[in-house]
């Protein structure tokens, strides 16, 4: 877990950035990751939108490993 400590302060708007930047790719990833396993432990497209808070729909549209954007060079 990150520690609030850590995070760059909205003051230091370059590093603020970066971070977002940062954590953004980051989150995308583990979502991307997460996806699969669930697809390969037989989780529907409900279940897995459901705990992304979102519907079946709107999570195979977004994150099905065919429909996918490519993830671009981190």
């Amino acid at each position: 877990m990150i520690d609030a400590k850590d995070v760059p302060s909205p003051e230091r708007p370059e590093d603020a950035f970066a971070a977002v930047v940062a954590l953004r790719s980051l989150a995308a990833s583990l979502e991307r990751s997460a996806v699969d396993h669930a697809l390969a432990q037989g989780w529907t497209w409900n279940h897995i939108g459901q705990a992304l808070g979102m519907s079946a729909q709107a999570a195979h549209k977004r994150l099905s490993p065919h429909k996918r954007a490519p993830q671009p060079d981190q």
